[in-house]
């Protein structure tokens, strides 16, 4: 956020004509059979994209870019930037040009808006429900395949942050990981200091443990993050005073807008939210025809 309070987050630009071109691929590789059949392709119209339901604006310039990808003519101005709060009723975006154009891109155009909407719009509930603790919502990977860069851009958009966007950027040992390594005879702060030998030194090292003393075996080995999965809000308490600011501490596990901030009071410093992106209520946004 910006002084003014706007979102300034980083806009996947490297991704978005793929995802676009891949989106229009699948709705019109035989063409718009109703478009083309009614419309005239020098008719003009214009619409506007209009907010139904309250929340968060994610993907704006997203929606603009189909317009143009679908006919280069068509002239998309955004009224309002992502990060933004929405009010039933308000008017996000400006269409105008080639009336075939505009239909033939609306259903893609708010297929994504929508989808990245809803993703900003539940992140933002959850950050505004632990206002006042130190605890930062985060996503995870469980994102829709491909879209993973706008997933997670709209996680930001909607105020929380991102946790790590590969499998190559962190360090993260789980349950399977563990139980496998068990049967050399490696407790958890082994796995944890082969971990440090093997991987590159810039790596930060996550483990997910399920108890209190498990998060203690977790801190032995030099764990920088211990995910407490699945853990009562006493639970995440008893292990955060164990750590004691020696490691950040994660919350995780089926939390959602109700559990979330007791999970926040434990004391821990992240919460992570599988369920904004992997189970995404799409905001309700329309495209609304502008009679002349």
């Amino acid at each position: 956020m910006n002084s003014s309070g706007e979102f300034t987050g980083d806009f996947p630009y490297a991704v978005i004509d793929d995802v676009i071109d891949r989106a229009l691929r699948e709705d019109l590789s035989l063409g718009d059979a109703t478009t083309d059949a009614l419309i005239p392709s020098g008719l003009p119209g214009a619409a506007n994209l209009v907010a139904r339901s309250a929340g968060v604006l994610a993907g704006v310039q997203v929606a603009c870019e189909v317009f143009r990808r679908v006919d280069p003519s068509i002239e998309s101005e955004p009224l309002m930037e992502d990060g933004l709060r929405l009010e039933p009723g308000q008017v996000i975006a400006r269409i105008s040009g080639s009336m075939a154009g505009i239909l033939k891109a609306e259903r893609t155009a708010l297929n994504l808006l929508q989808r990245m909407s809803g993703i900003a719009t539940m992140t933002a509930e959850l950050v505004d429900a632990v206002k006042g603790t130190n605890a930062r919502i985060i996503d995870t990977r469980k994102t829709a395949p491909g879209l993973r860069a706008l997933d997670k851009y709209s996680v930001t958009a909607g105020g929380g942050a991102n946790h790590r966007f590969n499998l190559g950027d962190l360090v993260l040992i789980k349950d399977n990981h563990l139980e496998s390594l068990a049967e050399e005879g490696l407790g958890i702060a082994d796995v944890v200091r082969r971990a440090r030998q093997n991987a590159r030194h810039n790596l930060r090292i996550e483990v997910e443990v399920e108890t209190v003393d498990q998060a203690g075996e977790a801190l032995e080995g030099g764990a920088d993050i211990i995910l407490l999965d699945n853990m009562s809000p006493d639970e995440m308490s008893r292990a955060v005073k164990l750590v004691a600011g020696r490691a950040l501490t994660e919350a995780s596990g089926d939390i959602n807008i109700a559990t979330v901030r007791a999970a926040a009071e434990s004391g821990v410093d992240l919460i992570s939210v599988g369920a904004l992106t992997h189970s995404v209520k799409a905001l309700n946004i329309a495209l609304d025809y502008e009679s002349s």
